[in-house]
């Protein structure tokens, strides 16, 4: 007679006990899926899933919190809005429904935000809405791809520390693309693993085309993790040499396709046919690709980047300090020491590992995630700002989720010689930084003080808990104590998180925690908005009834900032009454106010525009007040030449364009189009003496 030796008890990872359930396949497919939904895998701790519900919850409020009081950026919030008004606008992402200039990224984010305007109607929660789906979704993703190789308690703690990254809570509560970048980056990085896992080519393509989606959402910042995802594929797979090739090979084709197709299909239209690119110097795709998205950002070279294009001006100066600088250092580099730390254990503790070991090579996929972005961040010489690493924020917290457990057990079982100093020193080291951020900041409010004292206390306790636990062998202390750290290490990020959720961000440039005085971004927004139209109502409506003025803060139905874009910053940002086109080009030191937009609807006279002006930044707030096109003529830094004079002459000729705004001290025009345009229109055009620097067009004066 043969006797079955009863089946191996369940382990974990992470050391979790585990405890009997009902058979989880009672009840049918359907029901177990349910099931699992709220109590995870059978094999899982009872605390897994309710602690990830936790997690998930916490994103949510924190990003979500007072929907309705966040105003966006409204440069891409006008070009959402006129994307809804047209499809043409939409598909090419222009900011204005008349589709006369694009904006200066490419449109996949918004196509996001514009098709949850198309089906709840144009607001501000209708236009966040898919940043905090996302952001929430990043969360769970992050959980799951970390917990897949190294257990729920790093899974959990991974999906902690993304959720509390303060940059991430700010820019989560904003319309910039930075939300939908991350997603898409990670659905990328999930692919690769499953491709890594089974040596399979499709999961491999699949992480191609993600990526390819995040370059059709903002361009070249997409490829910075693409070198971490060759070597962990080509190094770690499970395939023979020959065949990782080849489905690199078939990858990289998915890749370029799904990236180029938009930019391929743009540039094959006539000029005369499509909007102009704004940001580009020749009118295409490829060079905005190259120049201002590309090698501009990295090596300050781009032109059009107008007088923004020093980074130094929103991120401090470049060099490999950026990270930890007055700035940068609140917004990000909390548990940067701790995941140096435990990059650089986690790897030696995998190193006589097979090549194929996935565990290795999801530490060299985030640790390259992390390392790749930032060394391109901190040596970046071009427009540079805060929000841009909420994408180096994955590879962080993922490494701050493994290191905790690798080198807690690494502590509890390896040599005191070799193991029993590296984690308290990374604890402490941690601890040590986010008491003197924190110093930094002590005098801004009570919460910064509390979270000083907890930081110290915590990391204090948790250093002397680990030590005294590991050399007396309790091991209870030493799980106590464990849990001390993160509370030590999160309490900082934590406070900032709160701060950030708690404010109306600036939607131009969203920062974290107190104004440190060079980010220009902080607590505070950058003042009221207004819906389309110039009402709390449905967009178009407000103006009709004579007076045109918003209210400042807009209704909880949504609202939307009258301000800048990207490159411009809080104190830059123009109030509702008086919005003026700065930058370089036609119009300099000229207002666009409530009133001259009340008359140019009540005299628009069939125009499809309602007036051009110099830059995105007047246009996109006159857009979103009045709810009708406006015309960008020299694109976000007043310097793209996208109006011509013989373009000019053929809209007034044909009837589309009357009204233009200009200096009347011709001081401003950046290139000889912009000189000859301001000669032409004060020659030929007849001013409008109530508004300085307004002048009609009509079709007579275009012969």
């Amino acid at each position: 007679m043969t006797t079955l030796a009863p089946p191996p008890a369940p382990t974990s990872e992470d050391g979790g006990a585990q405890r009997h359930r009902a058979d989880p396949t009672a009840g049918g497919p359907l029901a177990v899926r349910a099931r699992r939904l709220f109590t995870g895998a059978p094999e899982d701790p009872r605390w897994v899933r309710p602690a990830l519900w936790a997690v998930l919850v916490l994103a949510t409020v924190l990003y979500a919190w007072n929907l309705t009081s966040v105003t966006g950026n409204s440069f891409y919030d006008a070009a959402v809005y006129s994307g809804t008004k047209s499809w043409k606008a939409f598909f090419f992402g222009a900011l204005d429904s008349g589709s006369f200039i694009t904006v200066d990224k490419p449109p996949f984010a918004l196509w996001v935000m514009g098709l949850s305007a198309r089906l709840l109607g144009y607001g501000t929660w209708q236009l966040a809405l898919p940043m905090v789906a996302v952001g929430v979704g990043s969360v769970g993703l992050l959980y799951r791809m970390v917990k897949r190789d190294f257990g729920p308690v790093a899974g959990t703690i991974a999906a902690l520390a993304l959720t509390l990254t303060p940059i991430t809570v700010a820019i989560t509560r904003d319309t910039n693309p930075d939300p939908v970048l991350v997603f898409l980056m990670l659905l990328g990085a999930a692919a690769l693993m499953k491709a890594v896992r089974t040596g399979r080519a499709m999961p491999l393509v699949w992480s191609g085309v993600a990526i390819g989606f995040a370059f059709n959402t903002k361009m070249m910042q997409a490829y910075v993790v693409l070198p971490a995802f060759f070597l962990v594929y080509l190094w770690a797979a499970r395939a023979s040499l020959g065949r990782r090739i080849r489905n690199l090979l078939v990858a990289t084709v998915a890749l370029v396709v799904s990236s180029a197709w938009w930019m391929v299909v743009v540039d094959l239209i006539p000029a005369s046919s499509r909007p102009y690119i704004g940001g580009s110097t020749d009118n295409t795709v490829w060079d905005l690709v190259i120049g201002y998205n590309g090698f501009g950002r990295i090596f300050g070279a781009s032109a059009s980047a107008g007088s923004q294009g020093n980074g130094a001006s929103f991120g401090g100066e470049a060099g490999l300090y950026r990270m930890f600088n007055e700035i940068m250092g609140g917004q990000i580099s909390w548990l940067i020491p701790f995941a140096l730390v435990a990059l650089v254990g986690g790897l030696v503790l995998r190193g006589r590992a097979p090549h194929t070991d996935t565990r290795r090579a999801a530490l060299l996929l985030w640790g390259g995630w992390f390392v790749l972005h930032y060394l391109t961040f901190a040596l970046a010489e071009g427009t540079f700002h805060p929000y841009y690493v909420t994408a180096m924020a994955p590879g962080i917290a993922a490494l701050a989720g493994i290191g905790a457990v690798m080198l807690h057990r690494a502590f509890r079982a390896g040599s005191a010689v070799k193991w029993g100093w590296v984690l308290p020193s990374a604890v402490a080291g941690s601890t040590v930084w986010s008491v003197v951020l924190l110093q930094r900041v002590s005098g801004s409010g009570t919460v910064y003080t509390v979270a000083q004292v907890v930081a110290g206390v915590a990391g204090a306790a948790a250093v002397i808990g680990l030590l005294v636990g590991r050399f007396t062998r309790r091991q209870r202390l030493m799980g106590v104590a464990a849990l001390a750290a993160v509370v030590a290490l999160l309490a900082g990020p934590a406070a900032y998180a709160v701060s950030a959720a708690n404010s109306t961000p600036n939607g131009t440039n969203p920062t974290a925690g107190p104004n440190t005085g060079g980010g220009m971004g902080g607590g505070g927004g950058t003042g009221g908005g207004q819906r389309p139209g110039g009402t709390s109502g449905g967009p178009g409506t407000g103006s009709e009834n004579g007076s045109g003025s918003a209210s400042a803060s807009g209704s909880a139905s949504g609202s939307a900032p009258s301000g800048s874009g990207e490159g411009q910053s809080a104190g830059q940002a123009q109030s509702d009454s008086a919005r003026t086109d700065g930058g370089g080009g036609m119009g300099g030191g000229t207002q666009v106010s409530s009133a001259m937009i009340t008359y140019l609807k009540k005299h628009q006279d069939g125009a499809t525009w309602l007036v051009a002006v110099a830059n995105d930044q007047t246009a996109s707030s006159v857009i979103l007040e009045s709810g009708e096109p406006v015309i960008s003529m020299g694109g976000w830094s007043g310097t793209d030449d996208a109006m011509t004079l013989a373009k000019l002459k053929s809209l007034v000729g044909a009837g589309t364009l009357h009204y233009i705004v200009i200096s009347d001290s011709g001081q401003g025009s950046s290139n000889a189009s912009n000189s000859e345009i301001s000669t032409w229109v004060k020659k030929h055009g007849t001013a409008v003496s109530d508004y300085s620097g307004l002048y009609r067009l009509d079709t007579s004066d275009a012969g």
